[in-house]
């Protein structure tokens, strides 16, 4: 019986240098912010494989996933395939935010801020519990 991987499985490694190769114009720009350990100091990868899927950009340390959407993700049945996928994703408990290509084209500035917030929020240890407050 075949090992199963889980993380790039080395029977997609084509797919995924395919797809590194044609990224999109978005894909390439948001590179281009995070390429380098430049957001916050956090190492990034492009195309990264988790089970049968390929996320754009994934960050191990905090297990994190950015996806860029498209056109191609407005039909009814790509929103249910991007459904199916990103439940999986979410399941081996990592965190997936997303993008359309015109934020990225249009608002770089508010991409990368969200992406400082979510950072922010996958890395700050819950406070200590408050009479009547809440606990993470």
């Amino acid at each position: 019986m075949p090992p199963h991987f889980l993380y790039n499985n080395p029977s997609f490694k084509r797919r995924r240098q395919k797809l590194r190769n044609k990224s999109t114009p978005a894909e390439r720009k948001l590179w281009g912010h995070l390429r380098k350990s430049q957001l916050l100091g956090l190492k990034f990868q492009r195309q990264y494989g988790i089970g049968p899927y390929v996320l754009d950009f994934f960050c191990p340390e905090l297990r994190l996933a950015i996806e860029v959407d498209g056109d191609s993700h407005f039909t009814p049945d790509a929103r249910a395939y991007d459904q199916q996928r990103q439940q999986f994703i979410e399941n081996e408990d990592i965190a997936v935010v997303r993008f359309l290509n015109t934020d990225i084209h249009e608002n770089m500035d508010g991409v990368l801020t969200k992406l400082g917030e979510v950072v922010m929020s996958l890395t700050t240890p819950c406070s200590p519990p408050t009479l009547g407050g809440e606990t993470c």
